[in-house]
């Protein structure tokens, strides 16, 4: 029996680390989507040839976390060919028996539109920006904090008007705001959602 988790969310609002607390705790399968996205635009040339050869070893490339691998899968993500391309590997994904939980920016708009649990994880532009440069080593960090948030708000720019499946919540996902709150409140928080609803419905419809 499947049951989907989808949790979208902007940059640095601390999605990643709630989805993967959420599938530690359920026993669920987790998939960081964006890494799909960032190992498309890290591999070069054409976009979607990439799309459509992604393998699993490129998945593991330990630069796909790196802010020009996120730079590269923005710039990708805009692309329709490429998203059609990773459409069908994500619902197979959701759908596999025992429960899955999958992070992105259009799990519950685009992917899994009748997933059982959708959360819409965010933040304020200055709290991501000053999480990213705390990251990256807070005053020995090579970029500033007004510059990281420059680039925050243009990504959310980027990606929230986006002509194909643009960032925004579902309209039946919960919103969670990690602003003021520890990831630990974060995570219990998104827990106690996840255990309210589960249930016996498919989490995930098959592609047209």
């Amino acid at each position: 029996m499947s049951f989907t988790v989808a949790i979208d969310g902007p940059a640095a609002a601390g999605k990643g680390t709630i989805a993967r607390a959420v599938a530690a705790h359920f026993g669920f399968a987790h998939l960081d989507t964006g890494l799909l996205y960032r190992a498309v635009g890290m591999k070069g040339g054409d976009p979607v040839a990439a799309a459509r050869a992604l393998s699993e070893a490129d998945l593991a490339r330990p630069d796909l976390r790196s802010h020009a691998a996120s730079d590269a899968a923005s710039r990708v993500a805009v692309l329709p060919e490429v998203r059609a391309a990773l459409v069908a590997f994500q619902r197979d994904f959701a759908r596999q028996a025992g429960g899955a939980v999958l992070d992105g920016r259009d799990i519950g708009t685009v992917i899994c539109p009748g997933a059982e649990v959708k959360l819409f994880v965010t933040a304020s532009p200055e709290i991501r920006a000053r999480r990213r440069w705390l990251e990256a080593g807070g005053e020995t960090a090579p970029e500033t904090l007004d510059e990281i948030l420059a680039q925050v708000k243009a990504r959310d720019e980027r990606d929230m008007n986006r002509a194909d499946a643009p960032l925004r919540p579902a309209g039946d996902a919960v919103t969670l705001d990690t602003s003021d709150l520890s990831i630990d409140a974060a995570v219990a928080r998104a827990i106690a959602i996840v255990a309210s609803r589960r249930g016996p419905r498919q989490g995930c419809p098959s592609a047209n």
